[in-house]
């Protein structure tokens, strides 16, 4: 973690008071050359927050919601965040949707974008690399930035009224081994169900990817996909949305319900795409629809950005994309979402948000 942190309360006045927080931390090269016991005590430090309740109704329900977006580095040594507007909206939806007070847009915006500055300024930040350029940035680093919600103490079944939100950051890299298969399977497990959360992005949601992420990872596949209730329509991958282009050039997409997270990165492919002058349609799309018809196979999401799936393997039949290598179409739009990021092609949407 970065070393500062902010918080946010919604107080029994209803109103939400912030507050900048700095963990113990020296600098970036300090740090890097301490002893390992040494390094890790200050990081359990910066990872402690003994001011926040540790039986609520989050730690013990998964009654909470969190974001996930990124601040990028850019190659005139400036730093910008992409659609933070979009993503303050969601996790106010997300937690209207789990009945707590929904925590404004615009202090969403503002209390992220001042983290980030802050990081900045005492030396945490990720240095932009002229040669990810020459990957598409498939490999390049970005400070992953993380929102969340937190209840207020509780043990029995009930509902946050007076929450936090926490927003810490961290640098990253790559979501998806570059070396490791691009495959995917899918699975009979569930995701989400109508009627349920899963168009929120609720803490509880993700305990079914992840068990079934790594099984699939265990066989041997990069991502796993799960499909509707009765098997038979595309829903989402394991924590990213998913995107196929047919044999007729139209790239489509899962329609948003109730049981699909609307990505903000899938919202953006669906913009650039149709930019560059293609069809794209919101829909159901059947599993037998893609095993005979789909040409190009990504999925999208801030971890994952846009990546290219090879295969996919159906109850023991494998579909393959292309020549399973990333199609022409996936590497364009890659290449020109990761642009914009990072400043080497022209941010025509205003997505980018300055610090």
């Amino acid at each position: 973690m970065y070393p500062w942190v902010y918080e946010a309360k919604y107080g029994l006045d209803h109103a939400w008071s912030e507050l900048f927080v700095e963990k113990p931390h020296r600098t970036p090269a300090e740090e890097a050359a301490l002893p390992e016991a040494e390094r890790l005590d200050i990081m359990a430090q910066r990872n402690s927050f003994p001011e926040l309740p540790l039986i609520n109704y989050t730690t013990q329900y998964g009654l909470g919601c969190f974001e996930g977006l990124k601040a990028f580095p850019q190659a005139d040594g400036s730093v910008k965040i992409f659609r933070p507007d979009e993503n303050g909206k969601r996790m106010k939806r997300s937690m209207e949707g789990l009945r707590m007070p929904g925590f404004p847009v615009d202090m969403f915006v503002a209390g992220v974008t001042e983290t980030v500055r802050r990081n900045l300024e005492a030396g945490f930040n990720v240095a932009y690399d002229p040669k990810w350029e020459t990957d598409s940035f498939v490999n390049a680093s970005a400070v992953y930035i993380r929102p969340f919600s937190y209840a207020e103490p509780g043990i029995g079944l009930g509902l946050s009224s007076y929450p936090w939100v926490i927003v810490g950051m961290t640098p990253v890299g790559s979501y998806f081994d570059p070396d490791a298969s691009t495959a995917a399977i899918t699975t009979d497990k569930l995701r989400a169900t109508p009627g349920g959360t899963g168009w929120i992005k609720c803490n509880a949601n993700y305990v079914t990817p992840i068990l079934v992420k790594r099984w699939a990872n265990d066989q041997g596949y990069m991502e796993a996909i799960f499909l509707d209730m009765n098997q038979k329509y595309i829903e989402e991958g394991s924590s990213c949305n998913i995107f196929f282009r047919m044999t007729d050039g139209t790239l489509v997409t899962p329609e948003l319900g109730d049981t699909i997270l609307p990505g903000i990165n899938r919202a953006s492919v669906l913009t650039l795409a149709r930019d560059m002058g293609v069809k794209t349609e919101e829909r159901k799309v059947a599993m037998d629809e893609v095993m005979a018809n789909c040409v190009e196979c990504f999925v999208t999401g801030t971890a994952a950005g846009v990546s290219y799936i090879e295969s996919i393997t159906h109850k023991g039949t494998k579909a393959t994309f292309g020549n399973g290598s990333m199609g022409e179409l996936s590497r364009e739009l890659l290449v020109t979402l990761k642009g914009i990021q990072y400043g080497s092609r022209p941010d025509t949407h205003g997505w980018m948000f300055a610090v």
